[in-house]
């Protein structure tokens, strides 16, 4: 039975990707480089904030110092924007009220920065009790490193079997691997189904609810 579903943050709980390419491209333009296409970034996002300005950059601008320098912009930009045209995926939120109502836990596991990823899942989630919500935080290797997920698993006191992981892209696929649970690839988001077979998913979902009938027939 499954009694904890972990969530990725970006392309499956939430559409975020013209916020978050709003917020790269204004930090690359102050800092006088070319900026990029919302298409460009779905390939971009995935492994963290640092990454993602990485990718962003000129590959001969990309310093550690130069790296910095955008990031930060990027982030005190993205931190008042980041909501301006971010919203739940079709179907998400019932999906989430009926996980709730049927007693199983849920946590959010994200490579989106610690912070930010606590204010916009309470945003958009007011009505939902998250067992355990966790971001990238400095120190600590980002997803596919499944250290996060099994500090979801921990707080939420159950067994690896009684997991299901959810999240749309390669990295999200390694990352349940990693975590030794199963991985739910959901077909909404980012990535491409194609990339999430290549990755192994044990399930690709179209639809939310489709969730629920992976759940039955794991109970």
């Amino acid at each position: 039975m499954i009694k904890l579903v972990i969530f990725d943050l970006d392309g499956t709980l939430l559409y975020t990707i013209n916020d978050l390419a709003n917020s790269v491209n204004y930090a690359l333009e102050k800092c006088g480089f070319p900026t990029h296409s919302v298409d460009d970034y779905k390939t971009k996002i995935g492994n963290g904030f640092y990454k993602l300005i990485e990718r962003a950059l000129p590959e001969g601008n990309r310093s550690e110092d130069t790296i910095m320098q955008v990031k930060e912009i990027f982030a005190a930009y993205y931190a008042l924007h980041g909501t301006d045209e971010t919203y739940p995926y079709s179907g998400i939120e019932e999906l989430l009220s009926k996980l709730s109502a049927n007693n199983v836990k849920i946590g959010v596991a994200s490579n989106k920065y610690h912070q930010a990823t606590l204010e916009i899942t309470a945003h958009f989630f007011q009505n939902t009790h998250f067992v355990k919500v966790i971001g990238h935080r400095d120190g600590m290797d980002p997803k596919p490193n499944p250290a996060i997920v099994n500090e979801i698993i921990e707080a939420a006191g159950v067994q690896k079997d009684e997991v299901l992981y959810v999240g749309d892209s390669g990295v999200d696929m390694q990352t349940a691997q990693n975590a030794g649970v199963r991985s739910v690839g959901v077909a909404w988001g980012l990535r491409t189904v194609e990339e999430l077979t290549n990755h192994h998913a044990d399930y690709i979902v179209h639809e939310p609810m489709e969730i629920l009938d992976i759940m039955k027939i794991l109970c």
